[in-house]
């Protein structure tokens, strides 16, 4: 497993630091008490981070039996994602259930949010998501819709999304509406729309302009039929029941993660590419806060 990979990294590193070089054991040190940004970070930004040229990571992972940065940061990257979590169980919800109210609370919570994550992607089937690839890939224009709470989700995946289909498009545009951005929409194009009960009239209204323009439709919803005259192409049901007075979105945002990872799966190297060119602007324009640099030790 990669935890245990980093884990043995992390010893080997503890062990070997007394006898390394000055930089090699300023670079040590980072990673032992950084191992999640060591992970996450490019190599660039590492070397920022820790006051050494990339040529000294690289030199680091030499040191470690590795043939270059990225095999060696890899178990780091690989241990922040859970892949092993199903198999862990939910016995750390039945203990919650035993404490006090605030557990019990808690215990209830999350055995919610489980449910209707688990609910939404087994009801994300791969007929459906064959077919709204297919709707997002060869689309002219892909544009997303939402209003209120459900414009975060639809935000999110167009930041993200546009960077492996570059066609994606967020509307409406500031103050205007969505039917207004749609006015030359055809069959070529495509509409993502995401809406929950109560449903979003402008949404709604969104939705039967595109369909009688002939454009295909991909609907996230609590139900398959949100309203007449709409008939989308895909619909992806999610659950969003909750204990409290407002719908919960872990299951609509399950569905949307994965659709991007599919997207940047079908992307291939160009849709890597991008996201590395978007990534590079980001740090060259100060995007990014970054923290004083520490000073750099000399060999």
């Amino acid at each position: 497993m990669d935890r245990n990979r980093k884990t043995r990294l992390l010893t080997q590193l503890k062990s070997a630091i007394a006898d390394l070089p000055p930089r090699l054991k300023v670079i040590a040190k980072y990673i032992i008490d950084n191992p999640g940004d060591f992970g996450m970070d490019p190599i660039r930004v590492s070397a920022e981070k820790i006051g050494v040229s990339p040529n000294s990571l690289v030199r680091m992972a030499q040191k470690m039996g590795f043939d270059g940065f990225e095999p060696f940061r890899d178990p780091f990257r690989h241990a922040l994602v859970t892949e092993r979590e199903d198999l862990m169980g939910v016995d750390w919800i039945a203990q919650l259930d035993n404490g006090d109210n605030l557990a019990r609370t808690q215990a209830q919570l999350a055995r919610n949010e489980v449910n209707i994550v688990s609910r939404s992607l087994r009801m994300m089937t791969q007929e459906r998501i064959g077919d709204a690839l297919r709707c997002l890939t060869e689309a002219r224009n892909c544009y997303v819709t939402a209003t209120r709470s459900s414009y975060a989700m639809a935000y999110y995946f167009h930041y993200v999304g546009r960077m492996a289909l570059p066609g994606l498009q967020l509307i409406p545009r500031h103050m205007g509406s969505a039917v207004d951005e749609l006015f030359g929409a055809d069959e070529r194009d495509c509409l993502v729309a995401i809406t929950f009960a109560p449903y979003s009239a402008e949404t709604i209204q969104s939705l039967r302009y595109a369909r009688r323009k002939g454009t295909r439709l991909i609907v996230i919803s609590d139900s398959e039929v949100i309203a007449p005259q709409i008939d989308p192409d895909v619909v992806f049901p999610v659950t969003t029941q909750s204990h409290h007075y407002f719908g919960c979105y872990g299951g609509a945002m399950a569905v949307l993660e994965c659709l991007l990872g599919h997207l940047v799966a079908l992307g291939g190297e160009e849709a890597q590419r991008r996201i590395a060119d978007y990534e590079a602007t980001r740090e060259d324009t100060g995007a990014y806060y970054k923290a004083a640099r520490i000073p750099r030790i000399r060999d």
